[in-house]
């Protein structure tokens, strides 16, 4: 056992390069508090530690920083996201002009991007079809088609 304790700093640091190393990819911090759970385990074991309450340390280290710290850096890791919608959630909501006349079988639409598309009149609205002109907003996407309903103006009183 005297030969397990001299070399179990060889084990710690192999804990660490492997916790790390799935750290990097996962980005989760459970096995980075786990890494760190292994360096108070190998420096517990530089001070003369027998092997059993170097894992203990380990453990209670890991287990301490996986509830205490885990949870402020998974929120600060998260809180750095683009609130910005891109690709087709940025479409929902948008306008556009009727570039050939919207039906519930087909159509153009020009939308505020300058993008055409292809389109449809949701289901939701009573309209038969929408003139060219008109002004529409998209309600979703259906595959290459956006899905809209016609804006009604409001008239001058």
């Amino acid at each position: 056992m005297d030969v397990l304790t001299q070399y179990a700093w060889i084990a710690w640091l192999v804990l660490i390069l492997v916790f790390a190393t799935i750290e990097v990819f996962t980005l989760e911090m459970t096995f980075l508090m786990l890494a760190l759970g292994s360096v108070a385990g190998l420096l517990s074991g530089l001070f003369g530690i027998p092997w059993w309450a170097q894992f203990l340390i380990a453990a209670l280290v890991a287990l301490a920083l996986i509830l205490t710290l885990r949870p402020s850096l998974l929120r600060m890791l998260r809180k750095g996201g683009d609130p910005a919608r891109s690709n087709i959630d940025a479409l929902i909501g948008a306008d556009g002009r009727v570039v050939r006349t919207v039906t519930n079988l087909g159509g153009q639409v020009k939308l505020q991007n300058g993008e055409t598309w292809t389109a449809r009149l949701s289901p939701i609205t009573e309209q038969a079809d929408v003139p060219v002109g008109a002004q529409v907003l998209v309600t979703g996407i259906d595959g290459a088609t956006a899905v809209v309903v016609p804006v009604e103006r409001s008239t001058p009183q």
